[in-house]
């Protein structure tokens, strides 16, 4: 059986910006390394020992990660070096293809690490977001023209500049790329719902493009749980569940699915056995309470919505997959491996199988490659993709040229 990997991460080698990115902005925001030494607890009947730690990234002046304390740094360092080989693997394509050979994955969607928390962070401007998405695009379409039917490029959007984002969407359109990512969070003061966004998803979804809501822990913006903790611990139990779900709500609320009923997300990384409890609750309490307060946007249950028009990841081994099947049905289930981080390295796709014994043989077969397909593969011919360039496009930059016209004028971030 083939496995379509929806979650395949690869690492930035840290000499690419340099390269990439525009010239000037990089000389005023460089990303860097910091060298960092820190003194070690204490153990019974042992002085403290000072130890250096892996360097961690600055973007310009600021820290590339939030919340990111000597302890961490310390834990973090000791806890990637069992993963040094497989995040050297995903520097480089052929390396990445090599690791996804010996794990029997035919396919995978390949997403950032570090390009996510540059460009989303929230105290860089908004020039510099853009450039760095800018950036590391040009730098994965080199990735992954080593072998473009196997390493399928997931585009980078900057939310910080709403006006950029119809020319952002261009490029990903040209590059005949099928997907974006997009941080699940509330980013430059804007939710995923904002009306600053309403052309960005109808251009979207008039050129089928699937949009990836992936978030991650300890980045420098608004991600749920940041205002009460600073533990790591606390942050990732919070950070990938519940912003998904937010990010559902905020969509929803909005009218982005009621206006899109063909636009595609895809929920990364935060398991599944969210979807039944959250899905029940908008269904039977939230959405009943006050119906003419949400009846421009939400005209069914959001059930509905998310069962039409969304897609999520399931974690090997969580329980409940009977439920969450029972509710949306197992053709909306993707299988991620999220190689090559350290969060995920007990979840081994060898024994993918044995792992999800309670499903049949026909959904497991969907889950881990159809569905994955009919979520990031637009169903184009040849002929197809060849008009799509020299007509779809340039109808896309004659949307550019009436984005005010139509949007009214956005405010600068």
């Amino acid at each position: 059986m083939i496995l379509y990997d929806s979650d395949r991460h690869l690492i930035e080698p840290i000499e690419i910006w340099e390269e990439y990115v525009d010239k000037d902005i990089f000389n005023q925001f460089p990303l860097h390394l910091i060298d960092e030494i820190v003194e070690s607890p204490s153990v019974k009947g042992a002085c403290n020992q000072i130890q250096p730690v892996l360097p961690t990234y600055a973007i310009g002046p600021f820290p590339l990660l939030f919340h990111w304390g000597s302890a961490l740094k310390l834990a973090s360092s000791q806890r990637n070096a069992l993963s040094v080989e497989q995040r050297k693997k995903a520097m480089t394509a052929i390396e990445q293809l090599n690791s996804m050979d010996a794990a029997n994955i035919q396919v995978a969607c390949i997403l950032p690490t570090f390009a996510m928390y540059i460009v989303n962070h929230a105290l860089i401007p908004a020039e510099v977001s853009l450039a760095y998405a800018d950036a590391y695009n040009r730098w994965l379409k080199f990735y992954c023209q080593t072998d473009p039917i196997r390493l399928r490029a997931v585009g980078l959007i900057s939310r910080h500049q709403p006006q950029s984002l119809v020319m952002q969407l261009t490029k990903v359109i040209k590059n005949n790329w099928t997907s974006i990512i997009l941080r699940p969070e509330v980013i430059a003061k804007r939710s995923l719902g904002h009306s600053d966004y309403n052309l960005f998803w109808a251009m979207a979804e008039r050129y089928n493009i699937a949009i990836v809501i992936h978030g991650g822990t300890n980045l420098h913006a608004s991600t749920v749980g940041s205002d009460r903790f600073h533990s790591r611990f606390a942050l990732h139990a919070c950070s990938h569940p519940m912003e998904a779900q937010m990010a559902f709500v905020s969509l929803l609320e909005s009218g982005v699915f009621e206006r899109h009923p063909q636009l595609k997300f895809g929920f990364l990384e935060a398991g599944a056995s969210w979807v039944p409890h959250w899905l029940w609750r908008l269904d039977h309490i939230c959405f009943p309470e006050f119906p003419t307060l949400v009846n421009d946007n939400i005209k069914m249950r959001p059930s509905a919505y998310f069962k039409r028009q969304c897609w999520v990841t399931l974690e090997l081994g969580e329980p409940c997959l009977r439920d969450v099947i029972n509710v949306i049905g197992h053709k909306k289930l993707l299988f991620g491996s999220d190689f090559p981080h350290p969060d995920h390295q007990q979840f081994l796709a060898l024994d993918i199988h044995k792992q999800l014994n309670e499903l049949t043989e026909l959904e497991c077969m969907d889950i881990l490659e159809n569905n994955a397909r009919d979520f990031y593969e637009t169903k184009m011919s040849a002929m197809e993709v060849e008009e799509h360039d020299k007509v779809e496009v340039q109808g896309v930059e004659n949307d550019m040229l009436s984005t005010d016209l139509l949007e009214g004028t956005f405010d600068d971030v």
